[in-house]
């Protein structure tokens, strides 16, 4: 089977690729590096031809609210486009468990604008929701530092590890399509700064963190389950303490 991966050579995308090819399929990781821009159009006919499953992996170049709603808005049009002239069978999409929860958070906003173009394309589709990826804790701390401290959220949180959103990506891009969602998470449900917590004491990183219910995750109030699946999920095998181990071993 065909399947083009938009944004395979990132950091999920280029494991689905491999995952997708061990299992002997002809993965299309598509990109600028090949010739591929979603934005512009060019490529993506050429790389369509023949394919029966394409999976969605692109992300923003910039996380300013009005320049990442324009880039899922038109990445998704022309995307889309090309997969119906093209007889794709089959559109799986990343996105993020609770984006339609937190409304001030400008990039959730427009991962909901790219669900909903999906949803109305008249394509079959699976969009996969996860929970944020283990492999940006490091920028999520970042972005809660308050002087010498961390302001977070109590809120739950549950990450997952890039291996398992991308064994899980090349899952669905298998299976028949949902016209529905499939939402995925890491095996780990706590509250948000007790994560942040423990990925700083496990960093060398010895600043406080502060647990504060006013505190915004990238502008969003995260309220108790804002950022955590409601109900059925996927769960990942990769647990955080293993995962931080991992990190330390390769850092």
């Amino acid at each position: 089977m065909k399947i083009v991966v938009i944004g395979g050579t990132g950091l999920i995308g280029s494991k689905v690729v491999a995952i997708l090819r061990q299992g002997g399929h002809e993965a299309v990781a598509a990109s600028l590096r090949s010739g591929v821009n979603i934005i512009s159009g060019e490529g993506l006919k050429e790389a369509m031809t023949g394919a029966e499953t394409v999976v969605d992996l692109a992300n923003s170049p910039s996380f300013e609210d009005k320049a990442v709603l324009e880039f899922f808005e038109v990445a998704g049009r022309n995307v889309l486009a090309a997969e119906a002239a093209a007889g794709v069978r089959h559109h799986v999409a990343l996105s993020i468990v609770g984006t339609d929860r937190t409304p001030e958070n400008g990039y959730f906003r427009a991962k909901v604008a790219q669900e909903k173009l999906i949803e109305a394309s008249g394509i079959a589709y699976t969009i996969v929701r996860a929970t944020q990826f283990m492999e940006f804790l490091g920028a999520i701390a970042a972005s809660s530092v308050q002087g010498n401290t961390l302001r977070v959220s109590p809120g739950l949180f549950q990450p997952i590890a890039a291996e398992d959103v991308a064994r899980f990506v090349a899952d669905v891009a298998l299976e028949p399509p949902r016209n529905g969602i499939v939402e995925i998470a890491g095996p780990d449900r706590a509250p948000f700064d007790e994560i942040v917590a423990r990925y700083l004491k496990a960093t060398g990183d010895g600043r406080a963190v502060v647990r504060d219910p006013e505190a915004r995750y990238f502008g969003g109030l995260v309220e108790q389950h804002s950022l955590v699946p409601l109900g059925e999920a996927r769960l990942g095998r990769i647990s955080l303490d293993e995962w931080l181990r991992q990190a330390r071993t390769k850092a």
